[in-house]
């Protein structure tokens, strides 16, 4: 089907993220492959390097051959089976592996839909825990102000109160605890290697007076407080703002003792993406639970995790219904969980010369191929910052970004993105070679420059 009737087909049918009915998409995918996608938008086919990784997952890009072959394996055998009263070789292995690269004493896993699920799960398990420990009062948690969790009730709740979509539905969800997001950092440029350095650049008194706004605060609501929900030293889709590592160790001084479960939301940052395996691990922080997704198939299939500790599972073992009171009906679909694993191998494999893991060299190359690629933007008007992370690239705007048209801008000169508020950002696939990584960051520069001066 040519893009221009998916297009047509598409337009007042569907409903697209965060947009009208009758704005319809851009362009029709007639291909896929590697760290490229095929658009159409009636003019013929044009072939662009993936900015968005599919929202950040596909990490390994498209049709990949191990993936490809797991996924056509595990529909021979079954798809689907329920995940009450029964189990399956997909589920346990995945369940093996990811607790096998987890932080440590993050021990069990519980299966779910989605990110946005996941950060349902992990909500509930906090309060069974507070609620096994004999404080039922304690049913708020502490957020940033600045996060974005997910799109679901409970989770729309600890986003940001002001920018986050549950200010849209103030009489649907429960009212949080706020603190204000901690100061920015910046990463240092790495050195050669094929690792990120720990290298960070803040501002010292304004993270102290962070940790002290951050201490203020839960003391006076320490009672009523379940647990803290964070995403680790990335805040994404409230901004791309980075952090600290050491605002991370104070939230967990701080979970700590007050005895508050911290959920780490690692969606989003999880699998590399910010150059360490966690995010948490820049901090050498240990969360009590952390929500994992989006790469955890590498893009092809919908699938979350929630990671927990063992002395939260032991907590919930004790509690009044023994377990976590959640059971959507495709948890454990074995088709996602085999390529999940699949996935996970790839990612953890070391390079053909046994030194570091694909992903880290790959993640570094992203680092400084971004910075390279990007850095021309400095030199717009419009540009009120450049920074980049890992796999992430960030050209902040002076004004909201004209969306439709960058995007077309970026397309003509060869990059798909899809930038919202002032950002125009990029969190391309690991695959994607140096050529494409210039050729990427190019577009972005050429599609600021020739819309937003």
């Amino acid at each position: 089907m040519s893009g221009a009737d998916l297009l047509a087909r598409d337009a007042g049918l569907l409903w697209h993220p965060y947009a009208p009915l009758d704005a319809g998409a851009l362009y029709g995918v007639v291909g896929a492959r590697g760290a490229c996608l095929d658009l159409d938008d009636g003019s013929g086919p044009r072939t662009v390097v993936d900015g968005m990784a599919s929202w950040w997952s596909a990490v390994h890009g498209y049709g990949h051959p191990e993936l490809d072959a797991a996924a056509r394996a595990q529909v021979d055998e079954f798809s689907h089976v329920m995940f009450g009263g029964l189990t399956h070789a997909p589920a346990v292995e995945l369940a093996e592996s990811l607790t096998r690269i987890a932080p440590a004493g993050l021990e069990h896993v519980f299966l779910a839909d989605s990110g946005s699920i996941s950060v349902e799960v992990a909500l509930k398990i906090a309060l069974q825990y507070q609620a096994a420990a004999h404080r039922p009062a304690r049913q708020r948690f502490l957020a940033l102000r600045g996060g974005y969790h997910g799109d679901t009730s409970a989770a729309m709740s600890v986003c940001d109160p002001v920018d986050g979509l549950h200010s849209a539905f103030p009489g649907l969800v429960a009212e949080q605890v706020f603190v204000p997001r901690p100061p920015a950092a910046r990463l240092l440029a790495p050195a050669d290697g094929d690792r990120l350095e720990s290298a960070w650049e803040y501002d010292d008194a304004a993270l102290a007076a962070w940790e002290g706004d951050l201490e203020r605060i839960a003391a006076a609501e320490e009672g009523t407080l379940a647990g803290i929900v964070v995403e680790p030293v990335l805040q994404g889709a409230g901004g791309m703002h980075f952090y600290p590592p050491a605002a991370l160790r104070a939230l967990r001084r701080v979970a700590d003792r007050w005895d508050l479960v911290l959920i780490a939301d690692e969606i989003a940052t999880g699998f590399g993406r910010t150059g360490r395996l966690w995010a948490c691990d820049w901090a050498g922080v240990v969360p009590d639970l952390m929500c994992v997704g989006k790469a955890l198939t590498g893009g092809y299939l919908t699938l979350a995790a929630v990671l927990c500790h063992e002395r939260v599972a032991r907590a919930v073992a004790a509690s009044e219904h023994r377990a976590v009171l959640h059971g959507p009906t495709f948890m454990g679909n074995p088709l996602a969980c085999r390529v999940a694993a699949a996935s996970l191998g790839v990612l953890t494999r070391p390079d053909h010369d046994g030194g570091a893991a694909g992903w880290e060299r790959a993640v570094t190359a992203l680092h400084r191929g971004l910075g390279d690629a990007l850095a021309p933007a400095r030199a717009l008007g419009s540009v009120r910052d450049v920074r980049v992370l890992g796999g992430v690239g960030v050209v902040e705007l002076d004004r909201p970004v004209d969306v439709p048209a960058v995007t077309r801008a970026a397309v003509e000169a060869g990059a798909w993105v899809r930038p919202f508020r002032n950002l125009v950002y990029v969190m391309p696939p690991y695959v994607a070679t140096g050529e494409e990584i210039a050729r990427l960051g190019a577009a972005v520069v050429h599609a600021v420059g020739e819309v937003h001066g």
